[in-house]
């Protein structure tokens, strides 16, 4: 198994549950904080599947107790994220065709009703516009990060539409999750090449004002990527 990941700052608190009010808010508090990290590793990529979280060593590098790193765990592991396996600690997931077709399925009903419901303003529209920007120029210059991390953002853009903190949370949570997926397709270099381009395809759709043309083809391409994957799955 992987190691630990390097530090990534610290997020603090004591993880003590006390026995007041405010002393269990604040032990709270801390392990969200401590989930929100190691949730944003796992979507930037820096915990791999597989990876198992040491108590000793995560909760050193983060700065907080194993209370507090337990208490997080759990959080994520609701979110299947991670996966606690008895006598053995806690493992980044590796994900499943079943997991892949779970969240393809909500993908495809979260990501279309933002886009055929959603606020489009003009402020809306740039932000896509620089996101499908800068995807094509990570390809042109061979940055296959840049560009997968790109593609992501452009789908949360989208759910942005919908103008929900609630929904782009949720939205958040699963594109962590694919991070996750999207490790099987290492192998595949053209993977996030394609779909950069049916990003901009997307866009192009809604620039011209035709929100059903739009969904049309987000759904094609979502459908494309799930299928895709779970080729490669297989």
């Amino acid at each position: 198994m992987n190691s630990a990941p390097e530090a990534h700052g610290n997020v603090g608190g004591t993880g003590d549950t006390g026995g007041s009010p405010a002393a269990r808010s604040d032990a709270v508090q801390a392990s969200a904080h401590a989930a929100d990290r190691l949730r944003a590793m796992i979507a930037d990529g820096a915990l791999a599947p597989g990876t198992k979280l040491s108590e000793q060593a995560v909760s050193g590098e983060l700065g907080i107790s194993r209370n507090t790193l337990r208490e997080a765990s759990a959080m994520l592991a609701a979110e299947n994220l991670v996966a606690r396996l008895p006598n053995r600690g806690v493992f980044v997931t590796e994900p499943t065709t079943e997991d892949v077709r779970d969240l393809y399925a909500a993908r495809l009903v979260l990501e279309p009703g933002a886009v055929l419901w959603g606020e489009l303003e003009g402020p809306a529209l740039a932000r896509l516009r620089e996101i499908v920007a800068a995807a094509l120029a990570a390809e042109e210059a061979g940055d296959t990060p840049a560009m997968a991390d790109a593609n992501q953002r452009f789908h949360r853009e989208l759910v942005a539409l919908g103008g929900s903190h609630a929904l782009l949370t949720d939205m958040d949570r699963a594109l962590a999750r694919m991070r996750l997926v999207f490790h099987a397709m290492t192998a595949e270099p053209g993977f996030h090449a394609g779909y950069a381009h049916r990003n901009a395809e997307v866009l192009s759709a809604l620039e011209a004002g035709d929100r059903a043309r739009a969904v049309e083809l987000l759904r094609e391409s979502l459908v494309a990527a799930r299928d895709e994957i779970l080729s490669r799955l297989g």
